[in-house]
């Protein structure tokens, strides 16, 4: 099973979220460790397990973790990514991010928050997505930020391509349970943007989800839609 390989011994207790960092990650890597979160099942709107045959490649797909308000891009890529990539974040902090997940190694999931001026996927628009096309301003199969024109490499971890964004986008760490063909959300790797959304969003979340719910952990499942489905209107730029 891809977890034992991948994990070694992460540490959550009873299903409560943590932010220690997970166990068994490779010594070479300890400069900045991958948090912990809770071991919460990515599932469709009726509930059922999200398979990764279900992903259609080059999709986008959204969901949230790991608090309630926070989003996440979900992408099935058309080519495994197998090699770890070595990324730094905007304090000069070194941490790897270890590739695709799933019998083909090419699903792969980051915080769809950008690291610029933090825009994320609303129910009404989006201005981060990603695009499997070439387009005027950036090229093909990147996360492209179309707030201030950010975009990223999802087959890179995320790292920056071009753009004004000072470090890559955060990773959501994936593990496939291949006993039960399933996808788990684990934790997080790189510079997280929490702190800095849950404040600059305060009063727009508050009334979204009632106060002080934003930020309620995911602890047991995460629902998956088509960014189209989850958005009223997706900035194309």
């Amino acid at each position: 099973m891809e977890r034992r390989r991948f994990l070694s011994g992460c540490a959550l207790v009873g299903g409560a979220a943590s932010v220690a960092p997970l166990a068994g990650w490779p010594n070479a890597w300890a400069q900045e460790p991958p948090r912990a979160y809770a071991r919460a099942r990515l599932v469709d709107i009726h509930g059922r397990p999200i398979q990764p045959a279900q992903l259609v490649p080059e999709t986008n797909y959204v969901f949230h973790y790991p608090y309630a308000a926070t989003p996440c891009l979900l992408l099935k890529l058309a080519r495994p990514v197998v090699a770890p990539a070595a990324l730094k974040r905007q304090d000069g902090a070194e941490y790897a991010w270890r590739g695709g997940v799933g019998r083909e190694r090419n699903i792969v999931a980051f915080s769809a928050i950008c690291a610029h001026k933090l825009a994320y996927p609303t129910r009404e628009v989006s201005f981060i997505r990603y695009q499997r096309e070439r387009s005027p301003t950036s090229g093909a199969h990147v996360i492209h930020c179309c707030a201030d024109h950010s975009v990223y490499d999802p087959a890179e971890g995320a790292r920056v391509v071009s753009g004004p964004a000072p470090q890559p986008l955060a990773a959501i760490l994936l593990e496939y349970d291949a006993a039960q063909d399933a996808l788990f959300a684990l934790g997080t790797v790189g510079a997280e943007q929490f702190d800095a959304f849950f404040d600059k969003y305060r009063v727009r979340l508050a009334l979204e989800y009632g106060e002080g719910r934003a930020r309620e952990n995911v602890v047991a499942n995460c629902i998956v839609r088509e960014l189209t489905n989850y958005c009223r209107t997706t900035i194309q730029c």
